[in-house]
């Protein structure tokens, strides 16, 4: 072979592109693996992520992953063409050939690779543990690499630096290259300088959504994406050419191009996830000092994207979460307070009103009309207590004590865009596939890059998509090398 000739070319260094790159080099492919970034920087939003993985063990999923990517998998569909598809399981969307749906085999797969894939990073020298969350309160159990998301990063790269993978810096993946029967036999990168070359092999998408080009982010999500925000560094290098790029070959699209997962933070931090996950123990306003949603609908970490979505709306997509003294007397608190920054804090409603630039008259009725809903009840802030208000709108389902105890703090809060939702559809050998239902031979996707997700991310199957379909993908490509 040239220096140019691979068997596989993985499209991005995050845990997806890496699980590609170690799967097809430990079955003797010669692989290339292209980043963006220098190699200080190698990982994308992997390096930054504390990668939460949707399991009760290290060796089964949770009881409810099938049924929660299934119901965030699909948009409506016409009637009809579900009763010619058929449903192959009662509560699932049916796989309706050409339409933009997650296809139930896919699902079936992802959670039965899951157990197996962890012990294959186990393998590589990663550990697990089920470690303290940001979440106070959660509905359901985290599995955490030891070491987070760096950790798989690392893991991976070594294993693939010792199998001989070969790592191209700085270097873009522009344009896949087709032979005449359409198969895909290779890509178009572009190097430091516009200098460019073309890599053969075979090519497993893996560089993430569109959260970093301002561009596919007004075409798809709206123009108040201006509002947006990628959670961490790594976000920014996620320009969407690898879904771009696809499309153009006839690629099928998958999952919802409208929209992202929302995670709160706080716009004055720079540091990855500044995530501020104490808002059910207070209230939330917008510029105007207005209340506009149910702080606690639910557990934090099952309602936490719904509401973020509705700060996201409000005018300039900011919020403030107020609180008063007493929740610094919630156990651990601070563990749902990410950001390095400090509250805003002041003595006096008025003061606090003044501090955080919203009308003093209309925060002080808000907070009294609040206040004033508030019932008497038992508080427990580790658990759903019910102690809700009472003909207030919106209500308050959970943790609704008085805000009357200073000093009072407040938090701005935006949405950031942790992931785009929109993506490339898969089979269940995560190969690409057209627009008609059919493989486009020589062409993977695995981790963001597939589209899977419909207006609400089921929480922590983000970095777990991205080792399955990875390591799937890798595997496959090696196993059908001429």
């Amino acid at each position: 072979m040239n220096d140019n000739e691979f068997d596989l070319v993985a499209v991005g260094c995050g845990v997806a592109g890496l699980a590609a790159a170690v799967s097809a080099a430990a079955a003797g492919a010669r692989v290339a693996v292209l980043e963006r970034s220098t190699k200080a920087e190698r990982g994308g939003q992997s390096r930054y992520t504390e990668a939460y993985l949707r399991m009760k063990s290290e060796n089964e999923v949770t009881d409810d992953f099938e049924t929660q990517l299934a119901e965030n998998g699909g948009g409506y569909i016409d009637p009809d063409l579900i009763e010619e598809s058929g449903r192959p399981r009662e509560s699932w969307p049916p796989l309706v050939k050409g339409l933009s749906l997650c296809a139930p085999d896919v699902i079936e797969t992802f959670a039965n690779a899951a157990g197996p894939t962890i012990a294959w990073m186990k393998n590589l020298g990663v550990r697990f543990d089920f470690l303290p969350t940001q979440f106070l309160t959660k509905s359901q159990p985290r599995l955490l690499p030891v070491g987070g998301g760096l950790a798989l990063v690392e893991a991976l790269a070594a294993r693939a630096e010792a199998l001989g993978v070969t790592f191209l810096y700085e270097t873009t993946a522009a344009r896949l290259i087709q032979d005449e029967d359409g198969s895909v036999r290779g890509v178009r990168v572009v190097r430091p300088g516009n200098r460019q070359a073309t890599l053969e092999g075979r090519v497993v998408l893996a560089c993430g959504g569109f959260e970093g080009n301002a561009e596919m982010l007004t075409r798809y999500v709206g123009p108040r994406s201006i509002y947006l925000r990628p959670v961490c560094k790594g976000g920014y290098y996620n320009r969407g050419e690898g879904i771009q790029m696809a499309l153009d070959i006839g690629a099928a699209p998958c999952g919802d191009y409208g929209s992202y997962h929302a995670e709160p933070i706080d716009p004055r931090s720079g540091v990855a996830e500044a995530s501020v996950f104490i808002f059910p123990y207070g209230i939330l306003v917008n510029k105007e000092g207005l209340r506009f949603t149910d702080e606690a609908p639910g557990t934090v970490d099952a309602c936490y994207e719904r509401v973020t979505r509705r700060m996201y709306e409000q005018r300039d997509g900011m919020a403030f979460v107020l609180l008063d003294a007493k929740h610094m007397r919630i156990p651990n608190y601070r563990l749902g307070i990410r950001t390095d920054k400090p509250p805003i804090a002041a003595d006096s409603i008025v003061a606090l009103a003044a501090a955080i630039e919203v009308p003093a008259e209309a925060l002080e009725q808000t907070v009294s009309a609040y206040n004033a809903a508030c019932v008497a009840g038992a508080f427990k802030p580790l658990e759903l207590d019910g102690l809700a208000t009472k003909g207030l709108t919106p209500k308050k389902s959970n943790w609704a004590w008085p805000i009357d105890t200073a000093p009072f703090h407040a938090y701005p809060i935006i949405s950031s865009n942790v992931f785009t939702f929109g993506g490339l559809k898969v089979d269940a050998r995560a190969r690409v596939l057209n627009r008609d239902g059919d493989p486009i031979p020589g062409l993977y996707a695995a981790g963001e890059t597939i589209g899977m997700f419909y207006g609400n991310y089921p929480g922590a199957t983000s970095v777990l998509k991205g080792l399955v379909f990875g390591r799937i993908a890798g595997a496959d490509a090696a196993s059908s090398r001429a």
